[in-house]
């Protein structure tokens, strides 16, 4: 039988040696409560991380946001299964211990390179507008944009979910392991019970008032009107028997049946903001696939999720105008760096704003936008010795003539990354969200509901022009998730992707620059203090050697903002081994042999 630990006792242990590793921050320390075992491997892998340094294998490798959920993933590969198999089982776990940030009522988007063709496939699971939504739903009477949580908490930003159809259609591409069995560790969780993470119960602690408003939520995260505390002992025989149904009947069992009924009289009775989403919207659901967008970045090319999601167009976009400077020459630690990441972001999400949304419903500038060339004029901006004064989209090569106005959405730090290598060669890399923490607030058959539809931007229009990312029936909202292969002559080198709203793309980037200008290993690199631009403010991380550039930055002309920037990396360098690393910042690891 292999040696044990409790969560509370491993996260004392790597705090204590995390406060020794330089320019990190620490995941929440955990104080009591029940045990949750975790393997001798697992143990192994938090102390690696919380001493910087990344996990090695030989074979296959696993990398998310709970050890518990990476454990289901690991028991999978060790067994022959391929990563889309360990991902399913991923989820299933991080929906149950991880709830506020990704799961069954949510969606995602998903990038594999096949090991046998040589070829990279992406898959959008991202949430769809009901049919009934109209431009205006979050609009008051006098047509002005409600709210943020006004619209959020209730029914009404519920959009059709994803993931489980996601799930269903990756094992059909590439599962080699019974379907039903990549539920058992899911099931057994929910059923025996969990010992509630410290970064679960500090964000039920902190939205409490929201989570009270709809009655099973509050009997959920609050039994008796108390906050769930780290080390309670949680049991969801709800979602387990959720599980079951998509274990014996296939996504089918979600999108039609008592399930599906569920959901829809959940979101339409939703007390004080009810929704719209049908039967029909969730039995027309499909996962599509899509084209994916790569971009050049010096002996690479970095290859993600196109629209609607704005990630690997961002990423591409901001790694494609430094492609010229010399980054390794300048290093981690000068502001000049700093200032060309900084600007070259900015540059990237005015195009963003302006351009970027489900490319279904508006035409998009893809290929324009990533585009060598384009990328070099913009870089052109680049060119000076302090910040840009002003920052204003470009004009990208266009197959449609359109005139769009800036987009003038919000989108929240929620959401959860998985990166896996299978024994076979495969790669997956695979944002999943629910959107804010918590979603909707409301809750059915054991899992949270979204609010994606508050991605959209509240307003359709501005002075007269049309927003491209407005709402609109059966349109994906824009998105951020930024799930990213890096290839090298045809091979995968590194997956790797992060939660944090739109900060995802910062925190993406940054890495892996980190990575291949500046010599760290993966670890080091998703541990590196961030430095996020997006509009003209400089989020810099407190409390770590980020903030000691604040006066640098701010003779350049930057307004600098210190605050905390909780990203929740994780990656998979693949090389010779497969080289693994998890943000400091979360509760993940790395898992491999």
């Amino acid at each position: 039988m292999r040696p044990v630990l409790t969560f509370c006792m491993i996260f004392a242990a790597q705090v204590a040696l995390a406060q020794e590793a330089a320019d990190t921050v620490a995941p929440e320390a955990a104080t009591g409560g029940e045990a949750t075992p975790l393997s001798a491997e697992a143990v192994a892998a938090v102390t690696a991380k919380a001493a910087g340094q990344p996990v090695v294998a030989e074979n296959w490798m696993v990398a998310a946001a709970n050890p518990l959920a990476v454990e289901a993933g690991a028991e999978i590969l060790r067994a022959g299964g391929s990563a889309a198999d360990a991902m399913v089982a991923v989820q299933v776990v991080l929906g149950l211990v991880e709830p506020q940030s990704s799961g069954l009522g949510g969606g995602a988007f998903l990038v594999w390179y096949d090991a046998e063709s040589g070829e990279l496939t992406t898959l959008d699971g991202r949430e769809t507008a009901p049919l009934a939504a109209t431009p205006r739903l979050f609009q008051d009477e006098n047509g002005e944009p409600r709210q943020f949580f006004d619209a959020v908490v209730g029914g009404r930003s519920v959009g059709t979910p994803g993931t489980p159809a996601l799930l269903e259609e990756a094992h059909r591409r590439w599962g080699r392991t019974p379907w039903p069995d990549l539920f058992d560790k899911g099931i057994a969780l929910a059923e025996d019970g969990f010992a509630v993470s410290p970064r679960l119960a500090g964000l039920i602690e902190g939205d409490a008032d929201r989570l009270s408003r709809f009655p099973a939520t509050a009997a959920y995260f609050l039994p008796g009107g108390t906050a769930l505390a780290e080390g309670d002992l949680l049991k969801n025989p709800e979602y387990a028997a959720t599980l079951r149904t998509l274990a014996e009947e296939g996504a089918a069992g979600f999108y039609g049946g008592p399930i599906a009924a569920d959901i829809v009289r959940t979101v339409r009775n939703a007390e004080g903001n009810p929704g719209v989403l049908s039967g029909v919207d969730l039995a027309l659901y499909q996962v599509k696939e899509r084209a994916p967008v790569c971009a050049e970045y010096r002996a690479y090319d970095v290859c993600g999720m196109g629209p609607p999601s704005s990630g690997a167009l961002n990423v591409g976009q901001i790694l494609g105008m430094l492609n010229n400077h010399d980054l390794a020459a300048l290093g981690a630690e000068n502001p000049e760096a700093w200032r060309l990441i900084g600007d070259a972001s900015r540059l990237a999400f005015a195009d963003r704003g302006r351009y970027m949304a489900d490319s279904d419903f508006v035409p998009m500038p893809t290929a324009g936008l990533v585009d060598p060339g384009y990328l070099a004029s913009r870089a052109e901006l680049l060119g000076t010795d302090a910040a840009l004064a002003e920052v204003a989209p470009g004009n990208p090569e266009f197959d449609h003539a359109s005139n769009w106005a800036d987009d003038v959405s919000i989108e929240l730090p929620s959401t959860s990354h998985i990166s896996i290598v299978d024994g076979q060669g495969n790669v997956l890399s695979m944002t999943t969200t629910i959107e804010n923490g918590f979603g909707s607030r409301l809750m059915t058959n054991g899992f949270l509901l979204n609010n994606e539809l508050t991605d959209f931007s509240f307003k359709t229009h501005s002075d007269g022009v049309p927003i491209a990312n407005r709402l609109e029936p059966g349109k994906r909202p824009r998105s951020s998730m930024s799930p990213t292969i890096v290839m090298q002559d045809g091979k995968p080198v590194l997956a790797i992707g992060s939660p944090g709203g739109s900060r995802i793309i910062g925190y993406v980037a940054k890495s892996i620059i980190a990575w291949a200008d500046w010599g760290m290993d993966v670890q080091q690199a998703l541990a590196l203090p961030h430095l996020v631009n997006r509009f003209g403010t400089y989020d810099v991380e407190e409390g770590t050697s980020a903030a000691d550039l604040e006066e640098a930055l701010t003779g350049l002309g930057f307004e600098v903002n210190q605050r905390d920037l909780t990203s929740g990396l994780h990656a998979i360098e693949i090389g010779d081994t497969l080289r693994g690393g998890a943000d400091p910042r979360r509760e993940g690891i790395a898992l491999g042999e």
